[in-house]
């Protein structure tokens, strides 16, 4: 993400060998930033000749902060070194036309630009025309310097304004003139900051960092641990035809404990923004960039293992390289030549000409650490996740992404009727490998493609019935009432919910399904539907006019809102901005969950009226008795 002059934030993809285009500031080489920190500003450079693009310096930050650390600027402008307002009583005190005036840096002292009074114009402040200033904007010298340096010696009144005033004038003419730019990572907080300050805050349904912050916290969203199954399985290689059966099988869909914690549901509405903050906060939002890398370049070393060598002619210096060279050439040779089969006869095995397939096609999901998204589309709406690229449409085609096998989506269809889903209900019948070499590879590639498509949405779907999730994390503009009644049943004991809502009038609905009298009437006059059943069937009560929610799951339902106030701090003059966004005030739910005990509950122990107190008789000397109760 760069950060531009004039304080606009702008999301770019930064590819090598190409070109990033700031618009009217210049274009620069993107290797010119890679391998690169963040938060440095850049200052583009005039264009050399015969060159199509700006060059890059890095500004110091000692010319960053010159005007902060100068002892100068704590003292008003004085006429030796700035321009002074005409006298408009008269022209007898008006100053002499003949005097030059010259504007000094204040760390160097020296002069940066010199004019003559003649030259300024009594009628205006700004004497410099708009056709001027283009013509020096064209000229392009010295990155805009010389341009600020001759509108602040231009401005007749310059030596009226106060030291805050005048910071903030030229602090303004730099952004608009001065031609720099920081590159900042798009983490959560920015991406926030840039969805509702330049883009549409709609889309993440007005959520402010703080409500972000919130939701999280109270969601206890937090690393869930390693996933037990891929710890206790060390690294195999496994054989072509092993991974095959094995994808083939049966034992790929059985389902595994979900008792595992780090298990969290989410309904985001919000774009996959909310999933995005959720990811960060367990360390599954960003891909692990040098195990990537280096993985590619392994690949490539590989593909091409004696392309250097040839090319340079240098030979293995040792007897050992020579034989791993020979035995790579002999490797090489037999898998380029294939055995002609005679005339007149056909190939006897299909094995040599068949394609095997790749291993990471197939991505097994995580146990634990997991976010399972339920949506209400046909496809889950997680466009925010490009970002941090992880592709939603084929999420396998990007395997060494850690979103790849901890983040699943189902939709409400599936959730509440699976049979009512096609991919889950037709279930793709099994076959044994020696039929399946024998089909075409068409055949065979679509035979392999609907079984791993239904192996994962039953995979998926089964886990999330079973329940036993770690939280419930919402952002929806749905009936909270609605999707609590479905997900709450869901959860394992003490587990915590947090839901966003940008009014407060749902929340407010939900908070009195969860009431004390609501709670109370439920204990003692339970619903005649649910006499005699179970604890577990009582869970999934579908609800009625007076209990629209089973009461009794939920425990410490409140609603809670935060706001942070941005405020001005300078010396004398701190005060909180007068001016804001607005949007949505914006409102969190938070309770847990709970399992109600079953049968009826009795209290059990002694007890004492107040009236019939233990009194102890003290004796004390030289005042008689005196009677002193008990307070034990």
């Amino acid at each position: 993400m760069h950060s531009l002059p004039s304080g606009n934030l702008r999301v770019l993809q930064v590819t090598p060998n190409t070109t990033i285009s700031l618009g009217k500031y210049g274009s620069f080489p993107t290797n010119l930033i890679i391998e690169r920190p963040y938060h440095l500003t850049y200052e583009l450079l005039d264009k050399r000749p015969n060159e199509t693009f700006n060059r890059l310096r890095v500004v110091p930050p000692a010319e960053l902060y010159a005007d902060i650390f100068s002892s100068d600027t704590t003292t008003t402008p004085t006429p030796e070194d700035a321009t002074p307002a005409p006298d408009a009583e008269g022209a007898d005190n008006a100053l002499p036309t003949d005097i030059e005036y010259s504007l000094v840096d204040s760390d160097s002292g020296a002069v940066v630009a010199i004019t003559d009074r003649a030259e300024i114009a009594a009628s205006a402040r700004q004497t410099l025309t708009l056709k001027e200033i283009e013509a020096l904007k064209k000229d392009g010298i010295d990155a805009g310097r010389e341009l600020i340096a001759k509108l602040m010696l231009s401005h007749t009144a310059i030596d009226q304004k106060t030291e805050y005033s005048l910071a903030k004038y030229k602090l303004l003419k730099t952004r608009k003139y001065i031609r720099r730019f920081s590159i900042l990572p798009l983490d959560i907080p920015l991406l926030n900051h840039w969805t509702l300050e330049d883009k549409d805050p709609s889309k993440i349904l007005d959520m402010r960092e703080e409500m972000v912050a919130l939701v999280g916290c109270w969601a206890n969203v937090h690393f869930g641990g390693e996933d037990p199954c891929e710890a206790a399985q060390p690294a195999v290689k496994i054989k072509p035809e092993e991974a095959e059966a094995m994808e083939i099988g049966e034992e790929a869909a059985e389902t595994v404990d979900t008792s595992v914690p780090g298990r969290w549901l989410v309904i985001d509405d919000t774009g996959g923004f909310l999933v995005a903050a959720m990811a960060d906060r367990m360390g599954i939002l960003y891909p692990p960039e040098a195990d990537h890398t280096n993985t590619e370049d392994q690949q490539q070393h590989e593909a091409k293992p004696n392309h250097a060598d040839s090319s340079s002619g240098n030979q293995p210096s040792s007897k050992e390289g020579e034989g791993a060279a020979e035995s790579r050439t002999e490797k090489s040779e037999d898998i380029e030549r294939k055995p002609e089969p005679e005339q007149g006869t056909k190939p006897s095995s299909p094995q040599t000409t068949r394609k095997r397939p790749r291993r990471e096609d197939t991505i097994p999901y995580a146990h634990a650490n997991t976010i399972t998204h339920i949506h209400a589309n046909a496809q889950p709406n997680l466009s925010f996740l490009r970002y941090y690229g992880f592709d939603v449409i084929n999420p396998f085609h990007t395997p060494s992404h850690p979103l790849a096998k901890h983040l699943m989506a189902l939709s409400w269809l599936q959730l509440l009727e699976p049979e009512l889903d096609p991919t889950y209900s037709s279930a793709v019948p099994n076959a044994m490998p020696e039929e399946i070499y024998s089909w075409k590879t068409n055949r065979r590639s679509t035979f392999h493609r609907k079984r791993k498509r239904w192996l994962r949405t039953r995979h998926i779907i089964d886990t999330t019935r079973e329940g036993g999730f770690t939280g419930l994390v919402v952002a929806s503009t749905m009936d909270p009432i609605s999707i609590m009644r479905a997900c709450v049943p869901l959860l394992a004991g003490g587990a915590p919910i947090a839901i966003y809502s940008p009014t407060i009038e749902p929340l407010t609905e939900l908070a009195d399904c969860y009431s004390l009298p609501r709670r109370a009437a439920w204990a003692s006059n339970l619903p005649e539907e649910l006499l005699g059943k179970s604890a577990s069937e009582q869970e999934n009560f579908p609800g009625n006019e007076d209990f629209p929610v089973n009461p009794s799951l939920i425990l410490g339902a409140s609603i809670q809102t935060s706001r942070i106030r941005k405020w001005q701090v300078l010396p004398g003059r701190t005060h909180p901005l007068m001016t804001g966004r607005g949007g949505a005030e914006g409102y969190i739910f938070t309770a847990w969950r709970v399992r109600p005990a079953e049968g009826k509950v009795e209290a059990r122990g002694n007890i004492r009226s107040r009236k019939a107190r233990k009194v102890d008789v003290v004796e004390s000397e030289g005042q008689g008795q005196s009677e002193i109760p008990n307070t034990k």
